[in-house]
Order: structure tokens, then sequence, then C-alpha cells
């Protein structure tokens, strides 16, 4: 018998080589939403689960999966949806560190943005676990290059979002494909009716797990600045409170680009992550503002979704959300693991109502900034670090080392000037402290990597 009490992976029915990979991973301790569905899951139950980015959750349905996959059936056994590429890719690479205990079980990861041809490929030689986006999933289906008639675990991630995202139909589609005798987690932030339909449409009796996070965020500094000019009151907030680094909250597309045009008329250089952009500028946009070449973030609640961006110190809220669960989700993104946070919002008067609304979901009293107290208009700082893009990725069979050696080596620059590394297929972004970035730029340009010259710029 299982003892659920524990919060240790040691007291699941779990073999040894899982274990000891697990602490090989730093995996000891459950998180909530690990210790609630983990038990669920493995004993082959039907799990809704409610949680965030950041909770656990990929490493409770990954578990559950690779203890029931076949190595020697090459069918996919195992299907992962979920709403972008970027979670995506973060859940593929999970699996395969968690699967690494046994030999030879294959990931692929189908989404769009992507060539469809090595995708292809990779399926003709067998899949163990795909995990994907519903519209590149569906055309596979459509080319008849992938079966699911061999799954038996059905993953939705961040469904949720999915829904948001008008992706209900396709999801649909691709669940006739699969076995009705399958096991099918859900996992979602929040619950909106959408979510409840769609248990209640593809599930079986299921488990409810539902990790309440604190709404009251001790951690956060929350404070309501009223505002007859939205973007003027942003660029205060800004010069005031000069964030290290901050994601800012926008309603739609069109905002974004707005407050992003607003920003850099007024010094800054902020990212911007919205649907229109193609997934290398994504890509570019998503390593500029993790590896710290970007202080400001802007996007949409659902461009942001699956970002799990470590020690975020503030959350701005350029709009409102309508939806109070959705911006307890927003604030929660800062204030993680003990650190101190700071969630800025921005309203007008005709949003009282929005306010009153949340006052009474989070059972307290908001707090409110005063905009007179707000300090002199200091000029915007740069970022700490500078990007510089290297055009020779993992499919030229580059790694982060290789790039390391060729700045550190032979009296070169020092390795704690050098900061994260990001290899995708065809390219590779490196950021090296912002003093550093011409004479980094000279020395890739100058040298070779991996016995090769490649082709390097600033971004």
């Amino acid at each position: 018998m299982t003892d659920v009490s524990s919060s240790h992976f040691s007291a699941l029915a779990l073999p040894d080589a899982l274990l000891n990979n697990l602490a090989s991973l730093e995996y000891r301790t459950m998180t909530p939403v690990q210790q609630q569905s983990l038990p669920e899951i493995i004993a082959g139950k039907d799990v809704i689960a409610k949680a965030k980015t950041g909770s656990g959750k990929t490493a409770a349905f990954s578990i559950g999966l690779i203890l029931k996959i076949n190595q020697r059936h090459f069918g996919c056994q195992a299907l992962v949806m979920c709403p972008t590429r970027e979670l995506a890719t973060q859940v593929a690479q999970e699996i395969r560190r968690l699967a690494r205990y046994q030999q030879n079980i294959k990931v692929v990861t189908l989404c769009g943005g992507q060539p469809i041809g090595p995708q292809i490929g990779s399926l003709e030689h067998g899949a163990h676990v795909v995990v994907g986006t519903p519209g590149r999933i569906q055309d596979h289906l459509r080319k008849g290059t992938i079966e699911l008639d061999s799954v038996s675990t059905l993953v939705l991630d961040e469904a949720d979002r999915m829904l948001d995202m008008g992706f209900i139909d396709a999801i649909e589609q691709i669940i006739e494909h699969i076995p009705e005798q399958r096991q099918t987690l859900l996992f979602s932030a929040t619950y909106p009716k959408g979510i409840r339909t769609l248990s209640q449409q593809f599930q079986k009796a299921p488990v409810e797990v539902s990790v309440e996070t604190s709404e009251s965020h001790d951690s956060i500094e929350q404070r309501f600045y009223q505002a007859e000019d939205k973007s003027d009151m942003l660029i205060k907030l800004l010069s005031h409170y000069e964030p290290v680094s901050a994601v800012i909250f926008c309603n739609t597309k069109q905002a974004c680009k707005d407050v992003g045009s607003d920003l850099y008329e007024a010094g800054y250089k902020p990212v911007i992550l919205h649907g229109d952009l193609e997934q290398r500028e994504r890509d570019q946009m998503l390593v500029r503002f993790s590896n710290h070449s970007s202080t400001l973030l802007i996007a949409t609640d659902v461009a942001a979704r699956g970002l799990d961006i470590e020690n975020l110190p503030a959350v701005i809220n350029y709009d409102l959300s309508r939806d109070s669960q959705i911006h307890v989700h927003r604030v929660g993104r800062t204030g993680r693991a003990g650190r101190q946070g700071l969630a800025l919002s921005i309203y007008t008067a005709k949003e009282q109502y929005k306010l009153d609304k949340l006052s009474d979901y989070l059972k307290t009293a908001l707090t409110y900034g005063n905009p007179a107290e707000l300090g002199n208009n200091k000029p915007p700082k740069a970022a700490p670090m500078v990007t510089l893009t290297v055009d020779g990725g993992r499919k030229h069979k580059v790694r982060p080392g290789d790039i390391l050696g060729a700045l550190t080596g032979e009296g070169g620059i020092p390795g704690d000037q050098v900061g994260k590394i990001n290899i995708y297929d065809f390219v590779a972004y490196v950021a090296v402290t912002r003093d550093i970035a011409k004479s980094a730029l000279s020395r890739l340009e100058q040298g070779k990597i991996k016995g090769r010259k490649f082709k390097v710029r600033r971004l």
C-alpha cells in the first residue's frame, strides 16, 4: 500500500532505477500536485487537476505515462497535447530527462512553425511518446503519417488555454482516432465551464485534484494605480520602481503592439509576444527576455502561457483581466520560491467594477497606489546582457560547451561574463555581459566552433 501521506517519491511504488534517476535530477520531495495526483495516475485513473505552470504537473503526468511504456512496441503509446510550441518543447525535454533510466524511449515533438518533413522522418522510425500542438497533430493525421490506435495515455496540458485559442474542434477530432480504453489526464490552471464540459466528454469517473495557490500572495506587493492615460502611467511606474525584469500583460495583440511602440519612444527596449510573430521571431523574443538581454516582455495571456520564467521580480497589468482567476494567475508568476514579488496594475475610472469583483474574489481589500508619490522620471537602464546569434545549432552538432569554449578558451573572456546559451536546430544564442559584447562578437567571428566558421551577429 502506497503511503500517500509521505511527500517523498520513495513513498510511491516506483522502480529503483526511476527513483535513482529522480534523485539525480534532485527530485526528492513531491510538490502538492504530484503528491495528490501521482498515486491516482499510477493506479490508472483519469485525473482532472487544477495546477499552474511551475507546480510540478509535468513531472506528475510524465512519470505516470513513462511507467506504462512498452519499449519493444514502437507505436505511439502516449499523446500529450499542449497549446504552444514552447510548452510542448519544455514538456518533451522533461519526459526525456525522466525517462533516462530506461533504454531507448523515443519522444517526438510535433509543432507548427517547424518543417513537417523532419517530423515525418522521425515518426517513420517509430515513437513511444508524441508531444505536440493540436494543429500540427491534425496535419499528420490528415497525411497519414501518425497512427494513434496504440495510445493508452492521453494528456491535455494547459487545457484552458487550448480552449481559449480555439483548439476544441481539433482536440475532438484527434481524440476520435484514440482508443476509448485509455487513461485521460487533464491539467488546467483555471476551471472555466468549457473545462468541465471537456472532462465530461472525454474522461471516465475522473479523480479531481485541486492545488490552491495562496491567493493572498503574501510574498507579493500588489498596488493598483488609476490613470487617465495608461501609457503615461506605465512609463511612470517603470521609472519609479525600476524592476530588474517584468512581464507586462495586455488583453489584445493590438494593445501589445501599441504599448511596445510607446515604450520604444520612451527609450525602453521591450520584447513583444503576440500571435502574428513567425516562430523564429518568437524564439528570439523569449531568448532575449529569459537571458536578461531585454528587461521587459509585453504579452497577452495566451502568448505568455507555458512560459516558466524563473525569479520574475515584477508583473505589470497594463490591462486588467476581466477574469479574477486570470488576474491571480498573472500575479502568481512573481514572488515564487520564497522571493519577494511586485505586481502593479493600471486601471481607468470605468474599470472600478473589475476591482470590486477582484476584491470579493480575493476576500481582501486592495491596496491603491498614489500616482502623486511616483518619483521623477529617470532614464531607462540598459539591459545587463547582450545576445549574440550563431548560425549553427543542434543539427550542426553544436553544444553549449562548444560556444562557451570558443569564448573563454586561451586567455579569452571570463566564464562569469557569459550567460545563458540556447541551442536550437539551426541557430544558437549566447548572452554576454554588455561591456564585453564587442570583444565576444569579435572572438566568435574570428575563431571557430567545432572546427568550423559560423556567421555570428548581435541580435
